[in-house]
């Protein structure tokens, strides 16, 4: 009986300490993943908080002021000429703490155990994103959180009536530094779901130019919704115009955003006017240096004796009208041709 009493109490003792093992591991976990979390060279980094063109950096060194910086960078990225120590710092797309471990070295050499602290003191002359184009609200855009071009599109006002369906986005070279902040999201993070790692797009020295169909972007493909970042100009594409004169309701301007056909242009303009010849439309067409007129009878259309006509960008359709010459017939033409903004002129919104 005394003998099971003492294996009873040794099992608790060595359940007991499995315990203690356990709950010293899941603490010491915790203890590593805060620190993972407070030291920003071990978790990820996020892209605003990377150095860009314009902003104010400032080195302090601890316990002697008169060694302090204070400045910006250089065309090329490096931190201008910090008094008192030779030497350069590349600071482009650099965090706080590497531009510090960088610095610390070249005061190393003048000052004894240096302790430096960088800091970003302020990010608001970074370059400002533009969308212009098709939209009812051109404008510049300082950027101060990640922001995707759906959110872009609906703050600007949304469309307007010209839009071809189509968004190019140009991404200057070194404007932003989401592909330094990429490399130290190859795990999953929470920050890592709000960032865009890669989008397909075309180069050209090191610029992007980044192609969207806004039918894309609505039925949510892949990479149709890609995140806006500093530097970038969003321009959404304006349709080629298709000109309708003569003997329709609303003669004037269409744009053509999908397959247009002279059925489909005229029930557009409002139709056909009482006093109209639709038995000699004529569609004027220019393809570079070659010019031609095409004849069309829209009677014989409509009864299926002749085929659709598929109108191009740039046609004019004249449809005249009874009793009037071909001059009375055709109205001036004067298309609103896209007219760019002047980019400085742009109201300036800021996103944070």
């Amino acid at each position: 009986m005394k003998q099971r009493s003492i294996y009873i109490l040794k099992f608790l003792f060595f359940t007991l300490s499995l315990c203690h093992t356990a709950v010293a591991q899941d603490i010491s976990t915790n203890i590593q993943t805060k620190t993972d979390a407070a030291n920003p060279s071990v978790g990820s980094v996020n892209e605003e908080d990377l150095v860009h063109f314009g902003d104010l950096i400032e080195i302090d060194v601890i316990g002697s002021a008169e060694f302090d910086w204070r400045g910006s960078l250089t065309a090329e990225g490096f931190l201008e000429q910090i008094n008192f120590v030779e030497g350069t710092v590349f600071g482009l797309c650099k965090s706080e703490k590497q531009i510090a471990d960088a610095v610390s070295p070249l005061f190393g050499k003048i000052l004894r155990n240096p302790q430096i602290s960088v800091r970003i003191l302020d990010r608001s002359n970074r370059p400002v994103a533009i969308i212009s184009g098709a939209i009812k609200t051109p404008q510049r855009l300082q950027i101060k959180r990640p922001v995707r071009l759906n959110e872009l599109l609906v703050i600007s006002g949304g469309l307007n009536d010209t839009a071809s369906g189509e968004v190019q986005i140009f991404r200057p070279e070194k404007l932003n530094c989401l592909a330094q902040a990429g490399e130290s999201l190859e795990k999953s993070s929470p920050d890592a779901e709000r960032r865009e790692r890669f989008v397909a797009a075309r180069e050209d020295n090191g610029a992007q130019f980044i192609n969207i169909k806004i039918s894309d972007l609505l039925s949510g493909k892949p990479n149709s919704n890609p995140q806006i970042l500093s530097g970038d100009i969003v321009t959404v594409q304006d349709a080629q115009p298709i000109y309708v004169i003569g003997g329709v309701e609303n003669p004037g301007q269409l744009a053509s955003r999908s397959e247009m056909t002279l059925t489909r242009a005229i029930a557009t303009s409002g139709g056909l006017t009482k006093n109209s010849d639709p038995t000699s439309i004529s569609i004027f067409r220019r393809e570079g240096s070659v010019s031609e007129v095409i004849r069309a009878n829209f009677e014989k259309i409509k009864s299926n004796e002749m085929e659709d006509i598929l109108l191009k960008a740039f046609d004019i359709v004249e449809i005249p009208v009874r009793g009037s010459s071909t001059g009375e017939s055709r109205p001036v033409i004067s298309p609103n041709a896209f007219t760019e903004h002047d980019r400085q002129k742009l109201p300036l919104r800021i996103i944070d």
